[in-house]
């Protein structure tokens, strides 16, 4: 496989659940060793938050946020660990928060440094955000235009026919009474968000998020990394990208157009790593947050990109076997 066709992807919040990583850290001392350089950079046990979280911990945004990257981190690891380095991608990209785990994997940040960061935001977001989210069955217009009439806001374009909207919970309701009205045979789904993140309800965060984005250092290298605020890849320079990060705190996450760079950039492979979503509570029973996301946007590809995940132990050797197949 060459470096140049190799996309590593990464969730952001709502991929979180009690028992994440468990399976790997009890086989992999990789792993192991990733989460105590976690619980040493927090200081405070993300191990056991994650793994036994018998106080629903992690569904607050500002524990939420470092247990996914850190779980996202550890399956990366384990999987370069595994492939003994061989497999870089040219590109990484993450949703929302997962931007912060694609820019690790990418070298700009290292982990330390990211944890830092987005424990930060998760406390920021918790504290000085409000509002709810809302996931419309609509394209990108039509969405604005019912949002624009009840104060709220485009969130996130994560396909041509799904938009998530934020606002006051108030104003959601109005939002989603009218969509019914107008469209009858559609329905919205409110999401489990402590606040309308990537809207004006998030500015207050930002502005107090900008000074520890200043203190950081990012490195350039010669991994791109998408940008969720712009749609495209990030500039090599480290301003733009804190600039950027800063930015996409109040801006829409534009992830369909992501997901459509990363194909003219002539990706033909795709690994997701971390989280997990679906009704079993055991790792071995989740499957990837955006497998469906990635593959609707695929779709239309003249040349489909494989894709693969790395987010429990049964994803991993199923990638393994896969990827080893693929380049006998």
């Amino acid at each position: 496989m060459k470096k140049s066709s190799l996309l590593f992807l990464f969730p952001g919040q709502g991929a979180q659940y009690a028992g994440m990583g468990s399976d790997l850290h009890a086989q992999h001392e990789i792993v192991r060793h990733t989460y105590e350089e976690a619980v040493d950079t927090l200081g405070y046990d993300i191990t056991h938050l994650s793994f036994a979280d018998s106080e629903g911990k992690i569904n607050l945004t500002r524990y939420t946020q470092p247990a996914i990257l850190t779980h996202s981190v550890a399956c990366l690891r384990l999987f370069s660990k595994l492939t003994d380095g061989q497999l870089l991608p040219t590109v990484t990209a993450g949703h929302s928060l997962g931007e912060y785990s694609a820019l690790v994997a990418a070298g700009v940040l290292d982990f330390t440094s990211a944890l830092r960061l987005v424990s930060t935001r998760g406390e920021l977001m918790g504290a000085h955000g409000d509002g709810e989210m809302e996931a419309l069955p609509l394209d990108l217009q039509a969405s604005a235009r019912l949002a624009e009439k009840h104060y709220c806001a485009i969130a996130a374009c994560n396909l041509p026919d799904q938009t998530v909207v934020g606002g006051h919970a108030s104003d959601l309701d109005n939002l989603a009474r009218e969509l019914t009205e107008i469209y009858p045979k559609k329905r919205s789904t409110r999401l489990k968000t402590e606040g309308a993140f990537h809207t004006y309800l998030m500015i207050e965060a930002a502005k107090r998020f900008r000074p520890v984005l200043e203190d950081t250092v990012f490195q350039i290298t010669d991994i791109q990394v998408l940008s969720n605020y712009t749609g495209n890849l990030h500039e090599s320079d480290s301003a733009s990208i804190r600039s950027r990060l800063f930015l996409q705190l109040f801006h829409p996450v534009l992830w369909h157009q992501n997901l459509v760079s990363a194909i003219e950039s002539g990706v033909t492979t795709v690994i997701e790593f971390g989280g997990g979503i679906g009704k079993g509570t055991t790792p071995a029973e989740k499957n990837p947050n955006i497998a469906s996301i990635v593959k609707r946007a695929f779709r239309g590809a003249k040349r489909i990109p494989t894709y693969h995940a790395v987010i429990n132990t049964g994803t991993l050797e199923q990638t393994l076997t896969a990827l080893d197949s693929s380049a006998s």
